[in-house]
C-alpha cells in the first residue's frame, strides 16, 4: 500500500478552519450550554462579534434548542426552522440543524444555521399562489418544454377528473385531446407559445370519462435568462355552457328578432350544433295538433329521407322521433339496423352511414308535444354528457321557435280564418278569389256561389246564439263534404258563405248547386231540438258577369236574394235585372228605416169572429207601409226586409204602442172591442225589459192587461233560453194573453206547449186552402182543434174565405175565425164603420131570428086548425 492509499486523519485545526469558511453559520455549545465556537457566517447572521459570544450562554443567540438540562445528554439531533433576532433588532428565519458529538471525551452540540428568510417568503408566496390557483374555477396547467405536465390545480382535477398524481408527467395533448379535437387548433396553440405575449384559442377536449368539454385555452411560455422557453403555462376555461351553448341561444334569439322563417332557423340551429358536436347529425321536427310529423331542419340528412317523413303520424313504433313524440319521453335507438321501431325507416339512414338515433320531445308551455330534436350517430352508441347538455339547450330554444311559429299561425288564422268554422274569412276569400280568377285560362270560367242560411235569424232568436253557432258549424261541415279538391269554401260572416269553383261553367255550377241543396235538406239536431237546414244560393260567373271581385260577390249576393224570393232552399244565377233588384232592396231598407224614425207606418185591423154567435172576439193589428215614393209596400216584402236590417224589434214595439193607443181611443168612443192581438218578433222576447214596457204602455193608456194579446211564433216556444221563458211567464202573470201564431208549420213540441203560458192557438192560413177537399188538410186542422180543446186553449183559424170553410170549422168546434169572409185588414176608421155595419147586421139577423121564433108557433097552429077542418 503506498502512502497515497493511506487514509489521512484531519487534525482539529484543519476542521475548524474548514468550518470558518463554511457558508452556513456554525455554533458549538458545550455541556454547560456555553458557546465554545462561533464562525464568521454566524457573526453575519446574528450581527455579533464572536468575542461577544464565546463563553456566553447560548440563550444570548435565541437558540433554545441548544440548551441542555442538568444530568441529561444534551439536546437530541434534529432539524427545524426558527426565528431569531439579530443584534440590530431585525428578526430573520433560519434553518437549524442540531447534532450531538463527542470531542475529546466531552459532549458537544453543534448547530448549523442558514438564513432562509428570502426562501420562506418565496415559499409563502408560492403557497398563496397555490391556494389561489386551487380556489379558481379555471384549470391551471404548467408543463415543461416538452409539454409534460409538472403542475395542475384543483380546478383541473374537478374539470377533467384526473388527480395530480395521474396528470403528473403525462403529455398534456395526449391526456386531453380526443377523436374530434381540431388538430389545426392545437397547432395554433403551439405557435402561440412561441410568441412573447402568448395567445388564446377555443378547442374541444375530453375528460377522463371521454365526455366532451369545450375550452378557452390561454397559453404562455415562461423563459429562462437566455430567452428559452422553460415552462408552458395554460389557463383553461370551460366554455361549454357559457359560450358554446349561449351561442345557440344568441343564434335563435337573433333569428327570431329578424323574423326569419322557422325552416331557416332550424337549418341554422342544426348546422351550429354540428359544429360544436362534430360527431352528430341533428334534425328538428314539428308535430302538429293532429300528431303529424313536419321536418323543419336537418341539413346533413338526405333530402329524400326528410321529405318521406312529411305527414307521417307519430306512434309507438315510428322510429325514435315518432315514438318520442308519442310517449313524450326521450327515445334511444343504439342500433337502427336491429331496432324494431326503425324497420320501416332504416334503409336511407344506414345507406349514409348513420347507425344510432336519440330523439327528445319538445314540449310547449301547456304540456303539448310540439316537436322533437334528434341526434344521429355514425356509430352504435348512446349520447354523452355533452350531447345531453346540447339537447337540453336546443329543446328549450326549439320550443321557443315552434311556439312562435304556432303563435304566428294563430294570428294568421285570426286574421284570415273564421274561428267558429275554421274556414277562410272575408279577407282570405278575396285572396282566394283573386288567385282563382288570375289562374283562369282564356275561354274558361270561375263560378262564385254565395250561400245564405235560411231562417238562421229565427234559430238565433229562439234557441240562442250558441245554437246558432252550432248550426253554422254543422252547415260548414256539410258544405265541406260537397266541395271538390281545388274548390274553395269560406265564410263571409254571419250566416253567409262563399264557394269558389275554378274552371266551372254555368252547367257544371248548376250540378254542384243542386247537390249542395240536396245535402242540406236533412234537419240537424241541436241539443234536444230538431232544426231544419237549408240555404238560398246565388251564383255569378267570371268573366261573363264581372271581372272584379267586389262585383262578382255583389252579383252572387243579388242572385241569392232572388233564390230567397223563390221560396228558399234553391239557387239562382245572376242576371242583369238583379242589379236593379239589389238597388231596390237598398232603397227600401233606407226608406223603411226613415219610416220608422218618422212614424210613417200604420196599423190596420182584421176582425176575429166567434163561431158560436158571430160576435167579435177581437182584432189582429197588422202593420202597413205606404211610402210617398215607393207607394204601397206589401208586408211580405218589408217584414222580411226589417228582419234582415235589424228593424223588426223596433216595428214590434211601435206596433204595440200604436195598438194600445188605438184601443184606448176606441174605448173612449164607446166601441166595444174585447181584445187586440199584436205580432212580436222572437227577438222582442229576448229583451228583459219587455214586461215593464208592456205594463207602462197599458198604464199610460188606461187599459186592462186582458185586452192585449201578444202573438208569438213556434220558434219562440222552442226557445230554451231562460230570458224568453221568464218573459212569457211574467207577461202571463201580468194578465196579458199569449197567442201561438201559425201553429202546425214548425216543429212544436206538444209536451213543451203544455207547460208554456199560452192562451190561444192559431191555425195557419195555409191549411185553409184545401180544407174542404183535401182529407190531409182536414185531418191537420182537426188535430190542431183537438189539441187546443185538450189544453183548454182558444183556437183561432186564419184565412177563412168561404162559407164552407166556416161551416167545417164550426162543426169541428173551432172557437174563432178570421179572414176575407168577414173583412180584410182595415184602417181604424174603416174598421169603425165595418164594426157598426157588422153590429147592425147581427142585430138585424137577431131580430129576424126572434121574429121567426115568435111567428113559428102561429104558423104551426094554422095547419093544425085547417087539417082539423079538412077532416071535418
Amino acid at each position: 500500500m503506498s502512502e497515497h492509499d493511506t487514509p489521512v486523519v484531519e487534525t482539529p485545526d484543519f476542521v475548524l478552519a474548514a468550518l470558518e469558511r463554511a457558508g452556513d453559520a456554525v455554533v458549538i455549545v458545550d455541556r454547560a450550554s456555553q458557546v465554545s465556537y462561533f464562525n464568521a457566517a454566524a457573526e453575519q447572521i446574528w450581527g455579533l462579534d464572536r468575542a461577544e459570544v464565546l463563553g456566553r450562554h447560548v440563550g444570548l443567540l435565541g437558540l433554545d434548542e441548544l440548551r441542555g438540562e442538568e444530568g441529561d445528554g444534551g439536546p437530541a439531533d434534529h432539524k427545524s426552522e426558527v426565528a431569531i433576532q439579530r443584534q440590530d433588532g431585525n428578526r430573520i428565519r433560519v434553518a437549524l440543524s442540531v447534532s450531538h458529538v463527542e470531542i475529546g471525551g466531552q459532549s458537544r452540540s453543534i448547530a448549523f444555521v442558514r438564513d432562509i428568510t428570502k426562501e420562506v417568503v418565496r415559499r409563502e408566496r408560492m403557497a398563496v399562489l397555490n391556494l389561489v390557483a386551487d380556489k379558481t374555477n379555471r384549470a391551471v396547467v404548467v408543463t415543461d418544454r416538452d409539454l409534460g405536465i409538472v403542475y395542475t390545480n384543483a380546478a383541473f382535477t374537478a374539470m377533467f377528473g384526473y388527480s395530480v398524481e395521474e396528470a403528473q408527467g403525462r403529455r398534456a395533448i395526449e391526456l386531453l385531446a380526443g377523436r374530434e379535437t381540431n388538430r389545426r387548433t392545437l397547432a395554433k396553440l403551439r405557435r402561440w407559445v412561441e410568441e412573447e405575449t402568448g395567445g388564446e384559442e377555443e378547442v374541444l377536449a375530453y375528460d377522463k370519462n371521454g365526455d366532451e368539454i369545450w375550452l378557452s385555452a390561454s397559453v404562455k411560455a415562461f423563459r429562462d435568462s437566455h430567452g428559452r422557453a422553460k415552462y408552458m403555462f395554460a389557463l383553461l376555461t370551460d366554455i361549454t355552457e357559457t359560450k358554446q351553448l349561449r351561442s345557440l341561444q344568441q343564434l335563435i334569439m337573433s333569428a327570431l328578432a329578424d323574423e326569419i322563417p322557422i325552416t331557416e332557423i332550424a337549418d341554422r340551429l342544426c348546422r351550429r350544433v354540428e359544429e360544436i358536436a362534430p360527431d352528430v347529425v341533428s334534425s328538428l321536427l314539428h308535430i302538429d295538433a293532429g300528431g303529424l310529423i313536419h321536418p323543419l331542419g336537418g341539413p346533413s340528412l338526405p333530402d329524400d329521407y326528410s321529405r318521406a317523413l312529411e305527414g307521417v303520424p307519430i306512434g309507438p313504433e315510428v322510429g325514435s322521433c315518432g315514438s318520442a313524440a308519442y310517449f313524450g319521453k326521450p327515445q334511444l335507438a343504439t342500433d337502427l339496423d336491429t331496432d324494431p321501431r326503425w324497420q320501416p325507416f332504416k334503409t336511407r339512414p344506414l345507406e349514409v352511414g348513420l347507425r344510432a338515433c336519440w330523439s327528445t320531445p319538445i314540449m310547449a308551455k301547456d304540456g303539448r308535444v310540439i316537436g322533437t330534436f334528434a341526434f344521429y350517430f355514425r356509430e352504435c352508441r348512446a349520447p354523452s354528457r355533452w350531447h345531453q347538455r346540447i339537447v337540453d339547450a336546443c329543446v328549450d330554444l326549439s320550443a321557443l321557435a315552434i311556439e312562435r311559429k304556432e303563435a304566428r299561425a294563430q294570428i294568421a288564422r285570426l286574421a284570415y280564418y273564421d274561428m267558429l268554422t275554421g274556414l277562410p274569412n272575408r279577407a282570405r276569400l278575396r285572396d282566394l278569389i283573386s288567385e282563382a280568377t288570375e289562374a283562369c285560362a282564356a275561354g274558361e270560367h270561375v263560378a262564385l256561389a254565395f250561400l245564405d242560411v235560411d231562417n238562421f235569424k229565427d234559430v238565433n232568436d229562439t234557441l240562442g246564439h250558441s245554437a246558432g253557432d252550432e248550426l253554422l258549424v254543422q252547415f260548414a261541415q256539410r258544405l265541406r263534404g260537397q266541395v271538390q279538391p281545388g274548390d274553395m269554401l269560406g265564410r263571409l260572416g254571419g250566416d253567409e258563405f262563399v264557394i269558389v269553383l275554378p274552371n266551372r261553367d254555368a252547367a257544371e255550377a248548376s250540378v254542384i248547386a243542386s247537390r249542395i241543396t240536396d245535402a242540406l235538406v236533412q234537419p240537424v239536431r241541436i241539443g234536444t231540438t230538431q232544426v231544419p237546414m237549408s240555404a238560398s244560393m246565388g251564383i255569378s260567373l267570371y268573366p261573363d258577369n264581372a271581372t272584379d271581385i267586389d262585383t262578382l260577390i255583389q252579383q252572387a249576393d243579388a242572385a241569392m236574394y232572388k233564390a230567397k224570393q223563390a221560396g228558399r232552399s234553391t239557387f239562382r244565377f245572376f242576371s242583369a235585372d238583379m242589379d236593379r233588384l239589389a238597388e231596390q232592396r237598398l232603397e227600401h231598407s233606407a226608406a223603411l228605416r226613415n219610416a220608422i224614425l218618422n212614424d210613417r207606418l200604420q196599423l190596420h185591423y182584421q176582425p176575429q169572429i166567434r163561431t158560436s154567435d158571430g160576435a167579435i172576439h177581437g182584432v189582429e193589428a197588422l202593420a202597413r207601409w205606404y211610402d210617398p215614393v215607393l207607394g204601397e209596400v206589401s208586408p211580405s216584402k218589408f217584414i222580411p226586409l226589417a228582419e234582415e236590417c235589424g228593424l223588426i224589434e223596433q216595428i214590434g214595439l211601435w206596433s204595440l204602442r200604436e195598438a194600445c193607443r188605438q184601443m184606448a181611443e176606441w174605448r173612449a168612443a164607446g166601441l166595444d172591442i174585447p181584445c187586440v192581438a199584436v205580432n212580436l218578433s222572437p227577438i222582442n222576447f229576448q229583451n228583459e225589459n219587455l214586461v215593464s214596457v208592456v205594463d207602462d204602455m197599458l198604464t199610460e193608456h188606461g187599459l186592462p192587461p186582458e185586452v192585449l194579446m201578444l202573438e208569438i211564433t213556434e220558434g219562440l216556444i222552442m226557445n230554451e233560453r231562460s230570458v224568453a221563458v221568464e218573459t212569457m211567464n211574467a207577461l202571463r202573470k201580468l194578465g196579458v194573453g199569449l197567442s201561438l201564431d201559425d201553429f202546425g208549420t214548425g216543429y212544436s213540441s206538444l209536451s213543451r206547449l203544455a207547460h208554456l203560458p199560452i192562451r190561444e192557438l192559431k191555425i195557419d192560413r195555409s191549411f185553409m186552402q184545401d180544407v174542404e177537399s183535401d182529407a190531409t188538410a182536414r185531418a191537420i186542422v182537426t188535430t190542431v182543434v183537438r189539441v187546443g180543446q185538450s189544453l183548454q186553449l182558444t183556437v183561432v183559424a186564419e184565412g177563412v174565405e168561404t162559407d164552407g170553410q166556416l161551416n167545417l170549422l164550426t162543426e169541428l168546434g173551432c172557437d174563432v175565425v178570421q179572414g176575407f169572409l168577414y173583412a180584410r185588414a182595415l184602417s181604424p176608421a174603416a174598421f169603425g164603420r165595418w164594426l157598426l155595419d157588422h153590429s147592425a147586421a147581427r142585430a138585424s139577423a137577431m131580430l129576424r131570428r126572434v121574429g121567426q121564433s115568435l111567428a113559428q108557433p102561429q104558423a104551426e097552429s094554422s095547419p093544425r086548425a085547417s087539417g082539423s077542418n079538412g077532416q071535418r
